[in-house]
């Protein structure tokens, strides 16, 4: 399904906004996490894939290729450790803390008795386990029923505390606040709720490093001029929103009125950002929230995420797991002049939908995407939960990745 947003603007980004997002800040978020050993040096991977391309009826297809983050295969490593790193200085302002100092594990005894929390469906929690041990401080990880156990196993391997619920995302959300009110324990956190933003910003300002590499890859190859934006067509993963907020308001500032086109993708089942748009207001998913796509099966849009992409975003769409699937082994298949990858279950979301749009002309024609169309997608992770990667591709990541090398040296 697909729903074109009445709200969204064609203008300048909005001052107000850019007091909560910008691409300054985005810069802030980079220069902090350079710090961090747990990133991989450098940028990720952009890839083209042009049979890709020609299969769907577009000029080209551009790929983030975000599994190459770091060792934890997911842009969440851009999100969480840049948070509670600005939550530590804040909390111990005048001790001589510094970002450089906090990733270099150089406060351990001083946080003694300091204690993060947060609800996860993996990979966010995973992020703040892996800085949370490299800083030095406690982390408990609150997860619902549908995460499975390879997740929690990753999650714990990074010295985290794990507490199971039932029920969904959401619930554990509500129960990682109740834990952190009863204990004094501090929650960081990807999604907002009443009188929690500060640090879902900082998370979404980390997740803006994403569109400023791709940024700066076209500003030195002399992709584009300063009067055409590189890209026509952005398709950005849903869960919450804070990903597509922070890609989607860095491009906005960036081009202006000139932007290219949005479109948010979340699974049928958890359609929280799609029921949104249509109520004009943050509201809730109208499924059961139990899709395949783990990173995307939330129920409740952030609030904060939702000022950026009521005013940014053109269309939403929902897409079923089988078109997901679909578009893993798509990736992972490669052809003759597009490299294979591996691409998790909620990072083909986007190319999920574009694969919809393009085979759908009423869709097509509501998002302009047409035989001059440029588009950008993100793949936000790679084989996060291996064994459900193997059973829903057919063969292991390894097997991916060694395809890949043996297409990369011909």
């Amino acid at each position: 399904m697909l729903y074109a947003n009445p709200h969204a603007v064609r203008a300048p980004y909005p001052a107000e906004l850019q007091d909560i997002m910008s691409i300054a800040r985005a810069q802030e978020s980079r220069d902090c996490l350079a710090h961090w050993n747990g990133l991989t040096p450098g940028s990720t991977p952009l890839r083209t894939l042009p049979d890709l391309a020609a299969s769907l009826g577009v000029r080209s297809v551009l790929v983030k290729d975000e599994a190459l983050r770091s060792s934890l295969g997911s842009f969440k490593a851009l999100g969480a450790p840049i948070a509670l790193v600005r939550l530590l200085l804040r909390k111990f302002v005048g001790r001589g803390f510094t970002a450089r100092t906090l990733l270099g594990g150089e406060h351990r005894e001083a946080l003694d008795g300091f204690t993060a929390i947060s609800a996860t469906d993996g990979n966010h929690g995973r992020a703040l386990a892996a800085a949370a041990q490299r800083i030095g401080c406690r982390c408990v990880i609150v997860l619902h029923a549908n995460v499975s156990d390879e997740r929690e196993r990753a999650i714990a391997a990074y010295g985290a505390e794990i507490v199971r619920i039932a029920g969904t995302y959401d619930a554990s959300v509500e129960e990682a606040a109740a834990l952190a009110a009863r204990h004094g324990w501090y929650v960081v956190s990807d999604t907002s709720y009443h009188g929690y933003e500060v640090i879902p910003r900082d998370v979404m300002q980390g997740y803006g490093t994403i569109a400023a590499e791709v940024d700066e890859v076209f500003s030195g190859n002399g992709a584009h001029t300063e009067d055409v934006c590189p890209v026509t067509h952005v398709f950005l993963q849903g869960g919450v929103g804070g990903l597509a907020a922070g890609v989607a308001s860095y491009l906005w500032e960036r081009w202006g009125a000139r932007r290219p086109t949005f479109v948010v993708v979340e699974p049928v089942q958890a359609d929280c950002l799609y029921q949104s748009a249509i109520a004009g207001r943050a509201a809730s998913a109208s499924g059961l929230v139990d899709s395949l796509m783990a990173g995307l099966a939330c129920g409740e849009t952030s609030p904060l995420a939702w000022r950026f992409l009521q005013p940014s975003i053109d269309a939403f769409m929902t897409v079923t797991d089988a078109q997901a699937v679909e578009a893993m082994q798509r990736l992972a298949r490669g052809s003759g002049n597009d490299v294979p990858f591996v691409a998790g279950e909620s990072g083909v979301a986007g190319l999920a939908g574009l694969m919809q749009a393009a085979a759908t002309p009423a869709m097509a024609s509501a998002i302009g995407l047409t035989a001059d169309s440029r588009v950008l997608l993100v793949s936000t992770e790679g084989a996060t939960a291996p064994s459900v990667y193997a059973e829903l591709v057919g063969e292991p990541a390894a097997s991916v990745t060694a395809r890949q090398q043996a297409w990369l040296a011909r």
